[in-house]
């Protein structure tokens, strides 16, 4: 396998690992399901879509686990700088579902994988959000990433 193969197939588990940590979060919130519950549902089944060229991509399971532990562990924080980026009068709360699960999963990124590049991470979330909503809603989440990171990781 060439080392081309391998980035992509790292790629692919880690954008299906996003994938997965957003719909794991937005389980949490609208179920109140609980942290373990979720890990031992989302390490048990394949997550993934298909990709580019028909690829099923099977998530990066210990990816995952960081991305939806994080973001329980500093939601606190995390939900505090997220609600800083939203607009006068908008809290998370007054959010979709969806959308605060995929703004506090790209939020956990941007403030504590400094390893993952601030691009990336804005465009594999954007990318996500383009699976659930319309482009205005897109466009509102790639902002409030923006802005997040702008504050967060200058440069």
């Amino acid at each position: 396998m060439s080392a081309d193969q391998t980035g992509n197939r790292r790629a692919v588990a880690r954008s299906s690992a996003r994938l997965g940590a957003v719909q794991a979060l937005y389980q949490m919130d609208l179920a109140a399901t609980d942290l373990a519950d979720v890990l031992a549902e989302f390490s048990s089944v394949r997550i993934g879509e298909q990709f580019e060229n028909g690829q099923i991509g099977s998530a990066d399971q210990k990816f995952l686990r960081d991305l939806i532990e994080g973001v329980v562990r500093d939601q606190r924080l995390i939900d505090q700088t997220l609600e800083g980026c939203l607009a006068e009068g908008w809290t998370l709360g007054r959010l979709d579902s969806t959308a605060r699960a995929i703004l506090r999963a790209g939020a956990y990124e941007l403030m504590f994988r400094s390893d993952i590049p601030v691009k990336v991470t804005i465009s594999e979330y954007v990318d996500v959000a383009r699976a659930f909503f319309e482009k205005t809603e897109t466009a509102f989440i790639n902002g409030v990433l923006d802005a997040l990171a702008r504050n967060r990781r200058p440069g």
